[in-house]
């Protein structure tokens, strides 16, 4: 009975216990134990959303994240038997080996069985990256084609950040931290990298039957792509032509921008720097933005608008520039025209950019007091930074009397642009508001924010002053700058088809600690304007810096690059030449013709330019066109079969239409038409070719 009695005791207390833990179970720890179970049944993520695209204004990519692949492997794949393994490692290694064309098909197998017998769970098949057109080839390969449960297959995704137009704004645009995912480190990238970037959602993994099986609980939203108000076909060719600049004078870097007048839009922006002998590259620093430095000539436009502004000079009067030397206490005024110019109007001061001439009118009339003279250029906004969005503008420097370095000639030499600093983009835009008659705009990057080609989001332009000075000094300076390309240092940019304001510049700048002692002096040539001058409708600056072949002149070294740009602009933008008449000009003479192109182009052409067609009934595709006293007459262009055609002559998309209908693989290279195509015209060919044009 004692042993009966013990052995049911034990069974009571066993009993209570199991209650007593039954109790904390459901009732007291139960928060606690549901909590453990979700962690381990459940499994969150972070689901990455996809960056936003930057594009050109006419919806180019500029920079885009594309997708990239890293090959891993599963081997303790639930599904990936040893008989599955075993009858495809073999057939698997041969066509790793042919893909990859690294390791024999034999090394291949070794590594895979290795790893098979090492129980990996993420082994790395190749460290290779592939594109998604590969992924999808080798997701047809032995074992992998049947499905990521039975094979292991694991293809993990990057992705990286491309530019498909290369250097093409490059340093503008900017780039990321690392990966695209850690967000911009310079340029538009860093800016907008919020709407960029989108918001990243939550996927959970639910363990079901002995699997994970995914459930997305917070979509990830895209980011949102970004639209500027780059051209990336000016683009082209500003950074052709200065590139070219920069190589035959030997620079050490060089900058162009080019803005719309009325809205601050930025259309093109290069910043090319020396990396060796005759090689520039354009992601090396934003010299445009953040280089500040002493602008030299191009200033001497704000020194006579703030002597305009004071009324203390006018257009008409005069200074004896004397030998072209002048003493300001310690230190000479030098021009550089040999024996001066004697004397000059204002107006001939500016034109010929006379140091000594510019300097006695701003120190006769402000010496005794230079407050005045600052005061007006602060009234201006000169001293203020423009507050763009892209980072790392620098702030200019406009020395104010009492300040340290200030001295009894800062003033002679603040006037012609030393003792002052500003970079090329700050300098630009109050030459844009000039041409924009004085409304001062803030330079824009950004047209606005698209979600599937469609604005959800527009910047306006900024207006920073309404009028930085009067209307009387607006027209005044304008008929300076006017003169500067009709009669003064810019005659060589000057042209017949349309008429340029602007103003050159060539300044000394400062090497280090060496000043501007013998052998410590560079120069820097610049030249900066707006054009058509008569109704300005964009403002460009070219600055160059340090070139070496002793030819340093702002009109030959940076004006023939302002020179082509605007050549180029002029062109193609239709708008600047709307209210003239195209064809008075052919009314007694001959019409224009053009290049080959297709029938629907080319009536559309003409007949917007209302020239008389001669013959329209043409039933072919391509055309050419015949120039007569009477009109433009159509004749059928016929294309050679089973032979390479000519395209010399011909447009870009009417070439590249042309050659890939053949099956030609085409690439190019610059803006404009085609002038040398690598596979001569009549030679045989065999489909898949590649064939390089060039055009100019």
């Amino acid at each position: 009975m004692f042993r009966m009695g013990v052995l049911y005791l034990f069974f009571v207390v066993l009993a209570i216990r199991i209650i007593i833990e039954l109790f904390l179970l459901k009732v007291i720890d139960a928060d606690n134990w549901k909590e453990q179970a979700q962690k381990t049944e459940t499994n969150n993520s972070i689901v990455k959303a996809n960056r936003g695209d930057i594009l050109d204004v006419k919806g180019r990519k500029l920079a885009s994240s594309v997708p990239s692949y890293r090959l891993y492997m599963d081997m303790l794949a639930e599904g990936l038997t040893n008989d599955i393994f075993n009858n495809n490692v073999d057939s698997l290694s041969i066509s790793l080996s042919r893909f990859f064309r690294d390791k024999s098909p034999a090394a291949y197998k070794r590594d895979l069985q290795i790893a098979r017998q090492r129980g990996q769970r993420y082994y790395m098949v190749n460290s290779r990256r592939v594109s998604f057109t590969d992924l999808q080839k080798i997701n047809n390969f032995p074992l992998y084609r049947l499905g990521r449960n039975k094979s292991g297959f694991i293809p993990e995704q990057y992705d990286q950040r491309k530019l498909p137009f290369g250097s093409l704004a490059s340093r503008t645009v900017g780039k990321l931290y690392g990966e695209s995912s850690k967000g911009g480190m310079i340029g538009l990238e860093r800016a907008y990298d919020e709407p960029l970037s989108g918001t990243d959602g939550i996927s959970t993994m639910k363990r079901i039957s002995g699997r994970w099986i995914p459930e997305v609980v917070v979509a990830p939203v895209d980011g949102l792509d970004l639209v500027t108000h780059i051209d990336i076909a000016i683009q082209d060719v500003a950074e052709h032509s200065l590139r070219k600049q920069l190589i035959r004078h030997d620079a050490h870097h060089g900058i162009a921008i080019l803005m719309e007048v009325q809205t601050g839009a930025i259309k093109a922006i290069v910043n090319l720097h020396r990396q060796g002998k005759g090689v520039y590259v354009e992601d090396h620093f934003n010299y445009a933005i953040g280089e500040n430095n002493e602008p030299g000539s191009t200033f001497k436009l704000f020194s006579l608008m703030a002597a305009f502004e004071d009324g203390v000079i006018d257009l008409n009067d005069s200074v004896d520039t004397g030998n072209g030397a002048q003493r300001f206490h310690d230190r000479i005024m030098r021009d550089t025209h040999q024996g001066g110019y004697g004397w000059l109007s204002v107006k001939e001061v500016f034109e010929k950019s006379s140091n000594v001439g510019i300097s006695k009118l701003i120190d006769k009339q402000f010496g005794k007091n230079p407050r005045r003279f600052v005061d007006q250029l602060y009234s201006m906004g000169l001293n203020k930074p423009l507050e763009i969005e892209i980072k790392g503008e620098g702030n200019p420097v406009i020395k104010y009397p009492g300040d340290q370095g200030w001295s009894g000639v800062t003033l002679p030499w603040m006037s012609i642009g030393y003792e002052v600093q500003m970079s090329p983009l700050q300098t630009l835009t109050f030459y844009n508001a000039v041409a924009n008659k004085g409304k001062l705009v803030r330079p824009s990057f950004a047209k606005g924010l698209s979600r599937n080609g469609r604005l959800v989001e527009r910047f306006s332009p900024v207006v920073i002053k309404s009028s930085i000075c009067s209307r009387s000094t607006i027209e005044k300076v304008h008929q300076l700058l006017v003169g500067v390309v009709e009669n003064g240092t810019a005659t060589n940019i000057r042209n017949e088809k349309y008429s340029i304001a602007g103003k050159t510049g060539t300044a000394q700048i400062a090497k280090g600690t060496q000043g501007y002692k013998s052998g410590g002096v560079e120069y820097q040539a610049s030249f900066v304007g707006y054009f058509p001058a008569d109704q300005p409708r964009y403002s460009c600056i070219v600055v160059v810096n340090a070139p070496s072949n002793n030819v340093y002149y702002g009109n030959i070294v940076a004006g023939t690059v302002f020179r082509e740009i605007a050549d180029r602009v002029y062109a193609s933008d239709l708008r600047m030449n709307r209210n003239k008449s195209v064809r008075k000009n052919f009314d007694n003479g001959v019409f224009p013709y053009s290049k080959g192109g297709t029938y629907n182009d080319l009536i559309t052409i003409y007949k917007k330019l209302d020239f008389p067609v001669l013959e329209r009934n043409v039933n072919t595709e391509w055309i050419s066109t015949q120039a007569t006293d009477a009109g433009i007459g159509f004749k059928p262009k016929t294309l050679p079969g089973g032979v390479v055609p000519p395209v010399i002559g011909m447009g870009a998309r009417d070439a590249v239409s042309i050659l890939e209908n053949l099956g030609l693989h085409v690439q190019i290279q610059g803006v404009g038409r085609v002038t040398s195509q690598s596979l001569k015209a009549g030679t045989a060919y065999r489909p898949g070719s590649t064939i390089f044009l060039k055009l100019d």
